[in-house]
């Protein structure tokens, strides 16, 4: 294969990424904003108390599994949205739209029986805390307790947020689940600075006040895009009579269970595997986890990239396989692969240089403004990986394999990742950034399976009628 040969089969035309961008930049702007904002919410918070801030990021870290719940219960109806859109049936689109509203109450309403039911045990599981550390365990004990009573409000707001968001995003109306995430963020970060501190001769509420302005957000963000879906009707047509019964052909449905239970499983035994990773690198020292936190936070704001082309590829995919163009789907899933990798490599590049900057602004030790430097320049050179990985799992999902998504991906985790770094934390005196190297590292072994899967085209599946 000459060199324009290769060239053809990896780069698109001018057309193909303006169809690209049109999609992926508004959910990067999206998730860049909302990832900037969640790093300034929790420095805020943070200048409140140690306790506030270690309440609040308890809660956050029980309230993404129900994030990660919603996400999977949607995105399992997304697949047949992208595939309906693509064979441009407006009644199925309907369907799907309901499937996901019927979902995601279910999910709403068994999270928060099990938050308010629950919340407490759930809490402590978190504060394993040494003698002597009693007080600050009971007042951090506290604050969490007073952060998830106001958080359970805003449960309902984000999942029907998402609902509406996801079938937008699904027929290429990217820009409006953008312009409400933009809006959100800003009453948020707004309403963080008054209700916190207590301006404007308003009391300071503490985590209070951070639970009621991303409350607020919330439901902002659903008016925006609930009150805009329904004035633009004739540009959304799907929303016609959506509400008028809540009927689903019983095949549908089963299809969509049958592709959407793997997805929500994989996203809460996923959300445990980072857990317990977590967990595992704990063992090697408080600095670490401070590390962790920091590298975490900045890996979030650069990985904007990748998760936007993941939903762009699921889209643009799941639109080609709709409309029955399977030998267009596997010409575009190669250019897709091949302009995240590029993408990746320019922003690993970026981050590398940047590492050591980042942990300048946090108000802590020499010992773990190194070790965070060192973790988000591991972060940046596997880069590369994640983005291949990821263009695979999304690939293989547009076309409904979404029980070989589960293996792929919370399945590896489970089996491969999470012992990798228990046997090198407990087992050897390697230190903590060359274990974290390594269980990234682990990673390669999904991207080879990936590389055969996507090959061998088993993804290529057409599930709209």
């Amino acid at each position: 294969m000459n060199f324009n040969n290769i060239k053809q089969k990896l780069i698109g035309k001018r057309s193909f990424y303006t169809m690209i961008l049109a999609i992926a930049m508004p959910i990067m702007v999206q998730n860049g904003i909302t990832n900037f904002v969640s790093m300034i919410d929790n420095i805020m918070v943070g200048r409140v108390g140690t306790n506030e801030m270690s309440g609040v990021a308890i809660v956050n870290q029980l309230i993404m599994v129900f994030a990660l719940c919603i996400f999977g219960g949607v995105a399992g109806a997304g697949i047949f949205t992208a595939q309906f859109h693509g064979a441009r049936n407006i009644e199925g689109i309907r369907y799907t739209f309901r499937y996901k509203l019927i979902v995601i109450s279910i999910i709403a309403t068994l999270s928060i029986a099990v938050f308010y039911c629950f919340g407490d045990e759930l809490i402590r599981l978190y504060l394993q805390g040494e003698s002597g550390a009693e007080e600050a365990i009971e007042e951090t004990h506290r604050q969490a307790k007073i952060y998830l009573s106001y958080m359970l409000i805003g449960l309902p707001p984000f999942a029907i947020s998402q609902a509406y968001g996801d079938t937008l995003r699904c027929v290429e109306e990217t820009i409006i689940p953008m312009k409400a995430g933009i809006v959100s963020v800003c009453v948020n970060l707004s309403l963080n600075y008054v209700l916190i501190y207590g301006k404007f001769g308003v009391p300071a509420l503490g985590v209070a006040g951070a639970a009621i302005a991303t409350v607020i957000a919330r439901y902002v963000e659903m008016a925006v895009v609930v009150i805009w879906t329904h004035t633009h009707s004739n540009r959304q047509p799907f929303i016609k009579g959506a509400f008028k019964n809540f009927r689903i052909p019983i095949s549908l449905a089963k299809d969509m269970a049958t592709k959407g239970t793997p997805l929500i499983l994989n996203e809460t035994l996923w959300s445990m595997g980072v857990a317990a990773l977590l967990q595992n690198y704990s063992v090697r020292g408080l600095a670490v986890v401070g590390a962790l936190n920091i590298s975490q936070i900045i890996a979030n704001l650069f990985n904007v990239g990748i998760i936007a082309m993941g939903s762009a590829i699921s889209i643009i995919l799941g639109r080609r396989l709709g409309a029955g163009e399977m030998e267009e789907a596997k010409e575009y899933s190669v250019k897709l692969i091949f302009f995240t990798e590029i993408l990746c490599l320019i922003t690993g590049l970026l981050l590398i240089i940047l590492a050591p900057f980042f942990p300048m602004i946090y108000n802590t030790t020499d010992e773990i403004k190194g070790l965070a430097t060192s973790f988000i320049r591991v972060v940046a050179a596997c880069m590369p990986i994640y983005a291949f990985e990821t263009c695979c799992y999304f690939t293989i999902r547009s076309g409904g394999k979404t029980f070989i998504t589960f293996l792929f991906d919370s399945v590896f985790m489970c089996i491969v990742s999470v012992p990798t770094a228990y046997i090198l934390v407990h087992f050897t005196t390697l230190n903590i950034v060359k274990v974290f190297l390594f269980v990234q590292l682990v990673s390669l072994i999904k991207c080879v399976i990936g590389y055969f899967m996507v090959k061998k085209g088993i993804w290529l599946n057409k599930l709209a009628y």
